[in-house]
């Protein structure tokens, strides 16, 4: 099975990969606003938050930070805007993160990872003046943003750190040998290495599954050639294992990014984008963090 040669050589989503042409990275992001959690390679790392409209003073509503995609190596936190305004409509606070990655830092994705769980404590440890209930915060993210944001439901680090929920599209959650199986050729280990700062398996999170796992949902095309669906359902049947509520969602002939907005569908006149939202809204209903609307 081809499992993360375009990973590993090419930028992951097209759509995001575009912001980094532009010298004003980051970007302004409208009706957001900006939160400075980290400085790190002399960058100063942003949150954008978008409130609900209704949202009163001294309220603490549940909430969710989205991760990027673009391969640990590109990407812009514009990709999860149209995700977060939805969820802000219905009620929810919602986050887009940026991070480091390697073609604006030089970095790797362990450091990827590390600036997620910044950014969960930065929220964290502001909840009452961000209107976030601590207790009820999620991490999202798609593609390399998919995999940070499970690393860091699964790897066990810090309290603080570790989202209460997980909401994952076309996350990267198996990159080493997995049930007896080698998802990618021999020859792909030493540059996965190289590209985590790290062995591979360090940070799989189908390797870290244990019991206390988070709810997740997961979103996936079936006819992902980059993240292959197995890959899900390889995790998605391990978090099951331990316990967890897990619900996957697979999208019969869409491919790899097929959850932006604006993408259109390879198999319905709906984009897959606005069949993921209710199945999205379903899972924060069923958790008691959104209200069924009327």
């Amino acid at each position: 099975m081809k499992f993360l040669s375009t990973l590993i050589s090419c930028v992951f989503l097209a759509t995001s990969v575009s912001a980094q042409k532009k010298p004003n990275y980051p970007p302004e992001i409208e009706g957001a606003t900006e939160h400075i959690y980290k400085e790190a390679s002399n960058t100063r790392l942003k949150l954008w938050r978008f409130a609900p409209a209704d949202l009163k003073k001294g309220e603490q509503r549940p909430a969710i930070v989205f991760f990027f995609g673009g391969g640990w190596k590109a990407g812009s936190p514009n990709q999860f805007v149209p995700h977060s305004k939805h969820l802000a409509e219905k009620g929810m606070v919602a986050f887009v993160a940026d991070y480091r990655v390697s073609s604006r830092h030089e970095t790797k994705a362990k450091d990827c990872v590390e600036d997620a769980r910044d950014a969960i404590r930065y929220i964290r440890k502001n909840a009452t003046e961000l209107s976030v209930d601590p207790k009820r915060l999620a991490a999202g993210g798609g593609s390399a943003g998919g995999h940070i944001a499970a690393c860091l439901g699964v790897i066990e680090a810090d309290k603080a750190s570790r989202p209460d929920a997980l909401a994952l599209f076309n996350p990267a959650c198996v990159l080493a040998p997995f049930d007896g199986k080698n998802p990618w050729k021999e020859d792909r280990h030493a540059e996965l290495k190289e590209r985590m700062g790290t062995e591979p398996e360090a940070l799989s999170p189908a390797h870290h599954v244990g019991k206390g796992e988070p709810p997740c949902v997961i979103f996936h095309g079936k006819a992902d050639i980059t993240v292959p669906y197995a890959t899900a359902e390889s995790f998605h049947k391990k978090m099951t294992e331990a316990g967890a509520d897990s619900t996957l969602h697979g999208y019969e002939g869409e491919p790899h990014g097929f959850f932006n907005f604006g993408r259109k569908s390879k198999v319905s006149k709906e984009s897959a984008y606005d069949r993921i939202l209710p199945q999205l809204d379903a899972f924060f209903i069923e958790l008691g963090w959104m209200q069924k609307s009327s």
